[in-house]
């Protein structure tokens, strides 16, 4: 992974955790793909830049006190990986984020889930 993509994956971790919608927009592409992690078995399916700030608003609102750690990134040309840990007030989950970074954006992010 070169220093541009672990650089916007970790500005992208950075404005979740923030909940700021402004900086997300501008750190994801105008055809981003968002794949959730529910309802299971294959999660919901999000496509542009519009429709993947939405469901990041639905997700804050939803979601008012937790937060994003990242355990371990690591990636190969375009895709970058991570495995992370969803903490809330009393527990927490472990999953994997596979992302695409294109010219300092997101384009893709496929979330992965334990459980």
């Amino acid at each position: 992974m070169d220093d541009e993509a672990r650089s916007t994956i970790e500005s992208f971790h950075e404005a979740l955790n923030r909940r700021d919608l402004d900086a997300l927009a501008d750190l994801i592409t105008d055809d981003c793909v968002f794949e959730t992690t529910s309802p299971a078995p294959d999660g919901t399916r999000y496509v542009g830049r519009q429709a993947v700030l939405g469901a990041f608003r639905d997700f804050f609102a939803g979601s008012p006190a937790t937060s994003f750690e990242i355990e371990e990134m690591f990636g190969a040309g375009d895709r970058v990986v991570v495995r992370w840990l969803y903490n809330w007030a009393d527990g927490h989950v472990r999953g994997v984020d596979v992302l695409r970074v294109r010219s300092g954006q997101v384009a893709e992010t496929l979330a992965y889930v334990k459980g």
